[in-house]
């Protein structure tokens, strides 16, 4: 998937891109769900889209660099926001499609608060997606704060480039414990879900869309809207903002 994104940057960047094809930057975190959306997209419509997952921080910083891009979706607002201060949205476009939680998962099945995260961790590691710039790892670092836990726990966490890799290293054994969203623990059967962070302890977890001023139509952004899309988006643990109608 990466060489066939990379391939149609690369086009995009010559003059060349297919009429019948659609870049999408995304949150790691929409990866199941959305690479499902975009198989059911291109069987009813023909047209295929191609997906790059990184953190929203990244592909942010990617797109206001250059990289030519048809939609963004951030797994928060900040991100949003900065490609808009650049002017690289297109005017009337962006819309809050989606929800999520946070929670905290385990490599074994096991059920505890929170608050005894210190002493079950001990001196494992705890994963996480980067705390200072990736949406999971920040929203992650703003609850365990609000817990009054993070000052203990930062120096056991063991921070990954997005929360796909932090789930990953949760998954394989690699950090007994994780703190991903709710939708990446339905995506990953070997983890299991030990607790859900309270919604006061951490911002919003808000996923907006939007074209950028390098897209030629609205039809995939509107389709994320579709109550089909909205099906598979809520089957793999998102709250559905939008589609639901």
């Amino acid at each position: 998937m990466k060489s066939a994104v990379l391939a149609a940057v690369m086009a995009l960047s010559a003059g060349q891109a297919s009429a019948d094809e659609v870049i999408v930057f995304a949150a790691a975190s929409l990866k199941t769900a959305l690479d499902e959306i975009a198989s059911d997209y291109k069987a009813e419509t023909g047209e295929t889209v191609l997906i790059s997952y990184a953190g929203s921080s990244k592909l942010a910083q990617q797109i206001i660099q250059g990289a030519p891009a048809d939609v963004f979706i951030s797994a928060s607002t900040q991100w949003m926001d900065a490609v808009e201060a650049e002017g690289l949205l297109t005017k009337g476009s962006r819309t809050d499609l989606l929800g999520n939680s946070l929670v905290l998962v385990g490599f074994e099945d096991a059920m505890f608060d929170i608050a005894g995260l210190p002493e079950h961790l001990g001196n494992e590691r705890l994963a996480m997606a980067l705390v200072n710039s990736v949406p999971a790892g920040q929203y992650g670092k703003e609850a365990l704060t609000s817990l009054s836990l993070w000052g203990t726990l930062a120096p056991s966490v063991a921070q990954a480039d997005n929360v796909r890799a932090a789930l990953a290293l949760v998954a394989t054994g690699e950090a007994p414990f994780g703190i991903v969203y709710a939708s990446d623990a339905v995506a990953e059967p070997s983890v299991h879900v030990i607790a859900t962070f309270a919604e006061d302890t951490h911002a919003p977890i808000i996923y907006p869309a939007a074209l950028t001023t390098e897209a030629s139509d609205t039809a995939f952004l509107d389709y994320l809207s579709t109550p089909q899309a909205a099906d598979v988006f809520e089957a793999q643990g998102f709250t559905v903002m939008q589609g639901k109608e």
